[in-house]
C-alpha cells in the first residue's frame, strides 16, 4: 500500500498538531510540517508531496501566495491544495478557489470533514 505524503502549512503549532492527530487516523500517511509559506517552499523540492493543506494568514509568504506559486510551477501544479482558514466569507472562499485551491475548509471544522476531503484527494 502506497504511503501518501501530506504537507501541512500553518503558523499555529496547535493547529498543525490538531491536523496531524486527525490525519494519523488514516494510517498509511507521512506528514511534513511547515510553520509558514516560506518554509513550505523550502520543503517542496525535497519532498514528494501528494497533498498540501495550508492556512491563509501566515507571516512571510501567506497561503494565497503559496497557492499561486504552486499553481504557476509546472512541477507542483497538479498537487491538490486544500486551504484551511478562519477566513470564511464568500469572497475569501471564492478568492482561494479562483487561485487554484481544490477545496476550502473553514475553521473551526469537524475532524470528519477534513478526513472526507483528504480521502477524496488520496
Amino acid at each position: 500500500m502506497k504511503t501518501f505524503t501530506i504537507l501541512i502549512v500553518d503558523d499555529s503549532a496547535a493547529m498543525r498538531s490538531l491536523l496531524v492527530s486527525t490525519l494519523e487516523t488514516l494510517g498509511t500517511i507521512s506528514i511534513v510540517q511547515a510553520p509558514n509559506g516560506f518554509e513550505a517552499l523550502r520543503i517542496l523540492p525535497r519532498e514528494q508531496v501528494d497533498l498540501i493543506l495550508t492556512d491563509i494568514n501566515m507571516p512571510d509568504i501567506n497561503g494565497l501566495e503559496l497557492l499561486s506559486f504552486i499553481r504557476n510551477n509546472p512541477i507542483y501544479k497538479d498537487v491538490p491544495v486544500v486551504v484551511i482558514s478562519t477566513e470564511g466569507s464568500r469572497k475569501d472562499i471564492e478568492k482561494g478557489l479562483s487561485l487554484g485551491a481544490n477545496e476550502y475548509l473553514v475553521k473551526p471544522f469537524q475532524p470528519e470533514q477534513l478526513l472526507e476531503i483528504v480521502k477524496r484527494f488520496l
